[in-house]
């Protein structure tokens, strides 16, 4: 009976072992991936890219240093044996003379560990708002990848559509050149025309892997990580008022590279004031006891303080805390500048690609679109040539193209400009 059962067991073993070796790989194959929307994106970015873990950690690590900046060092503990005797074998405390035990504490005074620690406070801020800046770039590069991934799709949606009409314009040549009404010519050049465009739709294509290569990079996935297909079109939206009042609001120093580069200063005009204050010595306070045999003999007290002779030195540090403030509110004014040059050309990006794409899709389109529906109803019935119909199909396939390319170039504009306006959703 019990050899009988054998076989069962390691039957319900072996589909034991095959579940739990299928369960990883269904969990895996039915994890989401990201790209199926922004929202998507943005999370992933934020949880595992490496970059910004990295800086949390620098920032954290900053954070910890701010109370040990501001701590007592530690003190200092003695003991001297006086009066030793050659002839002893063992240098003991009850062995020798006499033993002094002294504990010294050095307390830097005028205010210096209160300084210390705001130094050390406005340098972890300044991290954090690095931190929050980094952060903010790498949205907007994953946010164009993500453009970039979703436009190649839709790219070749149109230059498929494309080679669709280009096929019943084929056929259409062949039932003219069939009967006699059109040269065999215009077949061909459907046909050449056609293998144009899959030409191009295959550089769409390579386009497209680039854009997802480049987008799992920022996102910290290796380049052939497979993505999910994306919903619908991006939405990225603008506040729709004007360059000023958006410079405006940049002006009042709430992005996050404003703050750390302001932090930075903040950082260096304190410790401008610490080093200002170094001229003040310090005090180190102590107690000891002398022993004689078994028992303490005396105590003492003593007080000692820094003799301040190296006046050069002193002052060449105080003026170098000084240029240090003045290098970070130069490089702190500078950060604006160059934040409002960015926003001032990614503003001027998103209104031109946003005009063009309106025109496109209000008057260019529309008027392709009839162009080519009357060549190709002329072309039936024989009004105009097969080169009329190609050049018609061409415009609107441009048209189509161009209205694509510029929805593309507006919404990677409108991710630079809610960079710099610190929008994140």
């Amino acid at each position: 009976m019990a050899f009988s059962a054998i076989p069962a067991v390691r039957v319900l073993l072996g589909l034991v072992l095959a579940w739990s070796l299928a369960g990883p790989q269904d969990t895996q194959a039915a994890e989401p991936y990201p790209g199926k929307d922004l929202a998507s994106i943005r999370e992933w970015l934020v949880a595992n890219n490496p970059k910004l873990r990295a800086m949390q950690f620098d920032a954290d690590a900053a954070e910890a240093r701010v109370l040990p900046a501001g701590a007592l060092p530690d003190p200092m503990a003695s003991i001297e044996l006086r009066e030793i005797d050659p002839d002893q074998r063992f240098f003991l405390p009850g062995n020798v003379g006499s033993t002094t035990y002294q504990v010294k504490q050095r307390f830097p005074l005028w205010g210096k560990r209160e300084l210390s620690r705001d130094v050390a406070r406005r340098e972890a801020e300044s991290l954090r708002f690095e931190r929050d800046a980094t952060a903010l770039e790498l949205l907007a590069q994953a946010e164009q990848g993500y453009v970039r991934y979703w436009h190649g799709r839709e790219a070749v949606t149109v230059i498929d559509r494309v080679i669709a009409l280009l096929e019943q314009v084929q056929d259409v040549a062949g039932v003219r050149y069939a009967l006699g009404m059109a040269a065999q010519q215009d077949s061909i050049r459907a046909q050449v025309e056609r293998t144009v465009m899959q030409r191009e739709r295959i550089e769409r294509l390579a386009q497209r892997r680039q854009a997802m290569a480049a987008l799992n990079a920022v996102l910290g996935r290796r380049a052939n990580a497979p993505l999910a297909e994306p919903g619908g079109a991006p939405v990225l939206p603008v506040e729709d008022g004007s360059l000023t009042t958006a410079l405006q609001t940049l002006e009042r120093g709430t992005h996050p590279a404003v703050q750390a580069s302001a932090a930075i200063a903040a950082a260096a005009n304190r410790n401008v004031e610490l080093q200002r204050r170094n001229r003040f010595p310090d005090l180190t306070v102590g107690v000891g006891a002398m022993q004689r045999g078994d028992k303490l003999d005396s105590y003492e007290l003593m007080f000692e303080v820094e003799i301040p002779f190296q006046q050069r030195a002193r002052r060449e540090r105080e003026r170098e805390s000084r240029l240090l403030e003045d290098a970070a509110l130069a490089r702190s004014d500078g950060v604006r500048r160059d934040l409002a040059a960015n926003l001032g050309a990614a503003w001027a990006r998103w209104t031109g690609a946003r005009e063009q794409r309106q025109l496109i899709e209000t008057t260019l389109l529309t008027q392709a679109d009839a162009n080519f529906r009357s060549a190709l109803a002329s072309y039936q019935v024989g009004e105009v040539d097969f080169g009329t119909l190609l050049d018609a199909l061409r415009e609107w396939q441009g048209a189509d193209l161009a209205r694509v390319d510029a929805l593309r170039d507006e919404l990677m504009g409108a991710a630079e400009v809610r960079a710099i306006n610190g929008d994140t959703q």
